[in-house]
Parts: C-alpha cells; structure tokens; sequence
C-alpha cells in the first residue's frame, strides 16, 4: 500500500462558542452595512452621475490666474503641516518620556500621560482645527495648531514605545555605574531609539500633509476652502484642478520621506 501524499489538515469544527462568536461578527456587519445606507441600487446608479461629473470635470481648470491662485494656497497648506509637523514632534519627545514605562516617571504618571495621548488620538484633526479656530481665529495658525496637537498625540505614543522596546543593556551598564536616570535616557536609550524617532517623525509629516489639505474645509487655512468652493459653485474643473494638486504633493512628500527614511536610517546603521 503506497503511502498518500501530503494533505493540508482538515479545518476543524468550531466550538460553540467560536461559533457563536462568528455568528455575533456575522450579525455586526449586516447591522454595520444597514446602518451606512448600503444599497445596491445606488451603486448600481452611481456610474452614470460620476460619469457625469467626470465629462463636467474635465478638462481641469489651467488658466494662470487659476493656477497662481491655487499655488499660493497649496505653499500655505504646504506651511501649516510643516510648521505643525515640526512643533509636534519636538513636544512629543518631552510627552514620551513621561508616557515610556520604566523611565524617568511612575507608573501612574505614565497612565495619565497614555490616556492623554490616547484622546489626544481619538479626537480628528478636522475637529481640533474648528476648535482652534473658535480660540484663535479664522487662518493658518488655527491649522498650524491643530496639525501641531494632532502629531503630539501620534508621535508622543509612538516615542514612547519605541523607547521601551530599546536594548536594556546599554541602560542597564550605565545606571550600574551610578548615572541618573535622566543622564540613561540621554546617553543610552534616546541614541538607540533614534533611528526609529526618524521614521515614525517622517510619517508623522505624511500625515500632516495629508490632514492639512482638509483643514480648510472649516477655516483653518490652506487649500481646502478653494476645494469647498469649486463644489459648492459647481465649478468642477476648478475642484478637479485642486484635487489633482493635493495629489500630486501628497505622492511627492510621500516619495521623499520614503527616500529620507531610507538614507538616513541607512547611515545610522
């Protein structure tokens, strides 16, 4: 008798209760697909009316005034999520030492500093711009601020995680020699964290490019207002010309940090 060949197991009966935790998941997305209006008959419609907007839309609007007008807006959103980006990592840092189990604070410090940061997180950008803008006014600085809050919670988490997750070794040798727990984090822990702070502020810019190109849509600066304007004028040829400006930007500061990342965590290995 020949041996048979090798046959992947058979998939195993649930138990009850897995099964009944499949059956609740089922039961969550047709209540999650009811709730948010799918229907087939509208994505059955939808094709003809983007068509339309399509043949409406095209070809974008290129007269020079248009141009310079939006350019101008494009360099402010341009500001605001640099600006912000900027300001939100280096208060970030500061933040992660406290959130960073096993540092320079207790542990009931860093729980306070964590759920700080998780709000912090929970909370959309667009909605810390409208509540900036209610402190400071209608502009850029409303969305320089909000960008700026919105990286202190991303990166001040992701800080201090990857300070945890450094060698202890190095720590271990110095604080055996007597040094202070700030002189350890300094010499030892900062360092070998460093790497990982490039890449994590890198997408944190990504993604302040990306959030600020909206911020306009409630007052805080930058091109999102022109794109607000261009659908709510039916000016589509001008809306489509925004679009395809954020999307150029957006892929290009993508691609560069993508390059930034590699070169510079490249050359501190």
């Amino acid at each position: 008798m020949t041996d048979l060949p090798n046959t992947p197991a058979r998939i195993e009966r649930p138990s009850a209760i897995a099964f009944l935790g499949y059956a609740a998941a089922v039961v969550i997305l047709v209540w999650s697909f009811t709730g948010a209006g799918f229907s087939v008959e509208k994505v059955m419609s939808s094709p003809p009316r983007f068509a339309d907007f399509l043949d409406r839309a095209f070809p974008p609007n290129l007269e020079p005034r248009t141009l310079e007008r939006l350019s101008w807006k494009m360099l402010e959103t341009l500001q605001i999520a640099l600006a912000g980006a900027a300001l939100g990592v280096v208060l970030s840092l500061p933040v992660a030492l406290l959130a960073a189990r096993g540092l320079i604070a207790g542990a009931w410090v860093n729980q306070i500093v964590r759920t700080i940061l998780g709000f912090i997180r929970a909370v959309p950008d667009i909605a810390w711009a409208l509540i900036f803008v209610v402190a400071v006014g209608l502009g850029p600085f409303a969305g320089m601020l909000a960008i700026m809050i919105d990286t202190v919670g991303f990166c001040g988490r992701f800080f201090a995680d990857d300070m945890e997750a450094v060698d202890k070794g190095p720590a271990e040798a110095l604080t055996a020699t007597g040094a202070r727990k700030l002189d350890v984090v300094a010499c030892a822990t900062v360092p070998a964290a460093m790497p990982a702070f490039v890449s994590t502020s890198l997408y944190a810019t990504e993604k302040a490019v990306r959030s600020s190109t909206i911020l306009g849509l409630v007052g805080a600066g930058g091109i999102g207002i022109e794109l607000k304007v261009g659908f709510d004028l039916f000016d589509y040829p001008s809306a489509m010309t925004v679009i395809g400006m954020i999307a150029i930007v957006v892929i290009g500061i993508e691609q560069l940090s993508g390059w930034a990342r590699t070169k510079i965590i490249g050359e501190q290995r």
